[in-house]
C-alpha cells in the first residue's frame, strides 16, 4: 500500500506540474494586459503602467516568471504587497489579498454544494439503479431507464433559471438560494443550498441510475454470481451480497473523478445561483486576466481530482478482494 501510494503521487506531482505550465503560459496567449485593466486604459501613463506592472510582478521574461511562481509555491516570496510565505500562490491582481486566503474563505460553499449534493445524487442514482436491475425488463426498468436518459441530456444552465422562476420567483415554494455558514444558521444554510443541490443532483442522478443499473445487470452474470444461484441462494442474498458488492468499483470510479470535479468548483452551478464558491471565482478570474487567482483555482481543482483517484483506487481493495494494488 505504502509503495502504491508513494507512486501514485510521483505520479501526480507531475500531472500538476504539467497543468500549471499549460495554464500558465496560455493566460499570456489572452490579448489583455492586467497591469493596462489595474491601471486604467486611457488614463494609465507608460511611466505608470512601468510601476503596476512592476508590482505585479509581469515585468519580467515568462518563463522567470513561471519558475519564482513555482518556487515560491515550496519556498515562498516577498512581492511588493507584503511577504507571502509557502505555500504561496500570489497576490490577486484585483485586490493585492494572498490568493490561498481567497482560496480558504471560498472552499465552505464549494465544500457544502458537493457534499449535499453528492448525498441527494448517491442515494437517488443508486436507488433507481438497483430497482430497475431487480426487475429488469419489465415496465418499471423501461421508464427509469428512459427517464435517466431524458434528465441525463439536460443542462445546469437550463435547469437552474427553469427552477429558480418556478419554485422561487413565480411561487415562492422555496427559498432564494444563497450561501449562510452552517456554524452560524444550520436552518439558512440547509434552505439556501436546497435549490442547487436539487439542480445539481438531477443531472448525475440521471447519470449514475444508468451507471449503478448496468453495473448491476453485468454483475448478476458473473460466474460466483451463478454459482450461489446454484447453491439455492435465495434472489435477496445474492443480489445484495455478491453482485451488488462487486457493482461498486465502477460507480466508486465516476464518483471520484466527480467529486473532485465538484469540490475543485461546480462553475456552472455556483454561476447559475450566485454562490461564492471556487467555481464562481476562476470565472471571475479569467474575466478579469486575474493570472494568480486562476492558477491558484486550477491548482487546487486539479489536486482535489488527483487525491480522490488516489482515493478511489485505494479503496478497490476495500470493496473487491480480487483486486490488489501490488
Amino acid at each position: 500500500m505504502l509503495r502504491f501510494i508513494l507512486r501514485r503521487s510521483l505520479g501526480a506531482l507531475a500531472i500538476l506540474l504539467i497543468i500549471s505550465a499549460v495554464t500558465f503560459f496560455l493566460f499570456y496567449a489572452i490579448p489583455r494586459n492586467p497591469a493596462l485593466l489595474a491601471c486604467g486604459k486611457g488614463v494609465c501613463t507608460q511611466e505608470q503602467l512601468a510601476v503596476v506592472e512592476h508590482n505585479l510582478g509581469i515585468d519580467k521574461p515568462i518563463p522567470q516568471q513561471y519558475w519564482e511562481y513555482m518556487i515560491g509555491i515550496f519556498a515562498g516570496r516577498e512581492f511588493p504587497a507584503g511577504s507571502c510565505p509557502a505555500p504561496c500562490l500570489g497576490f490577486s491582481f484585483r485586490d493585492n489579498r494572498p490568493v490561498l486566503d481567497t482560496i480558504l474563505d471560498r472552499l465552505p460553499t464549494t465544500v457544502s454544494l458537493a457534499a449535499g449534493g453528492t448525498v441527494v445524487f448517491l442515494i437517488l442514482g443508486l436507488a433507481f439503479g438497483m430497482v430497475a436491475a431487480w426487475r429488469r425488463g419489465t415496465l418499471l426498468d423501461r421508464s427509469v431507464s428512459s427517464a435517466s436518459l431524458v434528465l441525463s441530456s439536460a443542462q445546469i444552465y437550463f435547469l437552474g433559471p427553469l427552477a429558480l422562476a418556478l419554485l422561487v420567483y413565480n411561487n415562492q415554494i422555496l427559498s432564494q438560494p444563497g450561501y449562510f455558514p452552517i456554524s452560524d444558521d444550520p436552518g439558512k444554510w440547509f434552505a439556501g443550498l436546497l435549490l442547487p443541490w436539487l439542480v445539481l443532483s438531477t443531472i448525475f442522478t440521471a447519470q449514475y441510475t444508468r451507471l449503478s443499473r448496468a453495473s448491476l445487470v453485468e454483475q448478476l452474470q458473473e460466474d460466483h454470481v451463478r454459482t450461489a444461484r446454484a447453491k439455492g441462494m435465495g434472489r435477496r442474498t445474492v443480489f445484495f451480497r455478491y453482485a451488488w458488492r462487486g457493482s461498486l468499483i465502477p460507480i466508486v470510479t465516476v464518483l471520484g473523478i466527480d467529486m473532485g470535479s465538484l469540490i475543485g468548483g461546480a462553475m456552472i452551478t455556483e454561476k447559475t445561483f450566485a454562490l461564492p464558491g471556487l467555481g464562481r471565482l476562476a470565472v471571475d478570474s479569467v474575466t478579469q486576466s486575474n493570472l494568480p487567482m486562476l492558477m491558484g483555482v486550477m491548482l487546487f481543482a486539479a489536486l482535489m481530482i488527483v487525491l480522490f483517484n488516489i482515493i478511489v483506487d485505494a479503496c478497490y481493495a476495500l470493496i473487491d478482494p480480487r483486486v490488489r494494488l501490488a
